[in-house]
């Protein structure tokens, strides 16, 4: 039997990709179609993959062509698959001419004609919605939004808002957007999305009057610092068909999401303590030293570190510890002990105090190491007691990471789809809960 290999991503599966697996098909008697994963996909930077992995793997497997499917989810894999599945031909499209001539060693290469005039990137274009996304504030995260929404499909960010009208002035002529700085109903006029990237006390008012408009809103961390809130807004978003996501770009990061994917999987047994830190050294002035503009640590840093701890143990916590340094009534040091039934988390903030910065997931037959800056992480290693069982996994992470946010918010928007998997809400308003929590009143033991 002559086996042969190929692989794409068969998204909006179409007529050359139909003729290329024809043609593969014809090449011996048994027809392996590699599949690429979600997570592969993003991290090789193609963010606007349409169909998710099961549609495009029953498409292919509708074609009638291919005798076995699988997915392809690691660089080097081709090199595995072939000698694994004993490949005695490797076919890809002519558009790769060259680029695989390196597995040679290993199987015949062939390079079949592509079908012209049709791909992939012309069918997304041609049905393609544009939404026109409105900024919220023009700060240092505003600034590295807008580059980052141009490599996201069904993004065009048009107009900013923000209530200095030099500073908005001042974005909007660098970044040729429409700018206002007077009346918020006049900009949510302009815009079918928004992207609140203002400062942490006004995240409510403008997700809110956003909501109320009508419009999708990708709000930045903290999200809310209130439950109430949190609560609030995304009922409200539910009963009017509206999308509502909390901009915690690591969520959505390809490297972040294997590693839920391979703890929920049970590689490391049953997770028992999850560690992380996220820390940096900031000078006053500034605003994370201002009790006035919500300033500290914990409402700094928490979101993303809960995050990270929720994903892993849930939202079904016991109880939760604070311990704070304080200066001038912010805290810029804190710890948090959060107990579950059956596991303990930590996570130690800073604006004035340094911390390691990386991540430790704790469990019965392993753990995972993920380090400094964990939140930015295109690298991790799974190690076990027996050291040569180890594994270390890269991936790509592009550009300032906001990318994955974005693709993430303009997927729900054009799909329609109210929920994320990768944040959902319920963990959002955990998150919430806790930061709420630390905010009361004397709810913290100073150190």
């Amino acid at each position: 039997m002559k086996r042969v290999i190929t692989y794409g991503t068969y998204d909006l599966l179409h007529e050359g990709h139909i003729n290329l697996l024809r043609r593969a098909k014809e090449l011996g008697d048994y027809l392996i179609v590699g599949v690429t994963s979600d997570s592969f996909d993003k991290g090789r930077g193609k963010l606007n993959v349409r169909n998710n992995v099961l549609e495009r793997i029953e498409a292919v497997k509708a074609t009638g062509y291919a005798d076995e499917v699988i997915i392809e989810d690691y660089l080097g894999q081709k090199i595995d698959d072939i000698q694994r599945y004993d490949v005695d031909i490797f076919a890809i499209g002519s558009d790769w001419e060259g680029k695989f001539d390196y597995l040679n060693e290993y199987c015949k290469v062939v390079y079949l004609p592509r079908t012209e005039g049709i791909s992939s990137s012309m069918l997304r274009e041609q049905t393609e919605e544009i939404y026109r996304i409105g900024i919220v504030g023009s700060g240092r995260i505003a600034k590295r939004f807008i580059p980052e929404s141009k490599v996201v499909n069904s993004a065009n960010v048009t107009a900013v808002y923000d209530p200095n009208k030099e500073s908005a002035d001042a974005l909007g002529e660098k970044f040729e957007l429409k700018s206002f700085s007077d009346k918020f109903e006049d900009f949510l006029h302009e815009v079918d999305a928004v992207y609140v990237a203002s400062p942490h006390l006004t995240h409510y008012d403008y997700t809110k009057q956003s909501l109320y408009a009508g419009k999708h809103v990708l709000c930045e961390i903290p999200f809310m610092l209130q439950v109430n809130q949190a609560r609030e807004l995304y009922d409200y978003a539910e009963a009017h068909n509206l999308i509502l996501l909390e901009a915690s770009k690591t969520a959505f990061c390809p490297s972040f999401n294997h590693i839920v994917t391979l703890v929920k999987s049970g590689v490391i047994g049953d997770v028992v303590d999850v560690k992380v830190s996220l820390s940096k050294i900031v000078s006053a002035p500034t605003r994370e030293f201002e009790v006035v503009q919500a300033g500290g640590a914990m409402n700094e840093h928490a979101s993303l570190n809960m995050m990270a701890i929720i994903k892993f143990l849930g939202i079904d916590y016991l109880k939760v510890d604070f311990y704070s340094k304080m200066e001038n009534g912010v805290d810029i040091y804190t710890k948090a002990n959060i107990c579950y039934p059956h596991a303990t988390a930590s996570m130690t903030l800073g604006i004035g105090v340094k911390t390691e910065g990386n991540m430790v997931i704790s469990g019965t037959k392993g753990y995972i190491y993920v380090p400094a800056p964990w939140w930015l992480t295109d690298f991790f290693e799974v190690r076990y007691e027996d050291q040569t069982k180890n594994k270390k996994y890269f991936y790509s992470y592009d550009g300032e990471g906001l990318r994955y946010e974005i693709q993430e918010f303009m997927s729900m928007i054009v799909n329609r789809r109210k929920s994320s998997y990768k944040l959902r809400q319920q963990e959002s308003i955990a998150i919430a809960e806790i930061i709420d929590k630390y905010n009361q009143k004397n709810n913290f033991q100073e150190i």
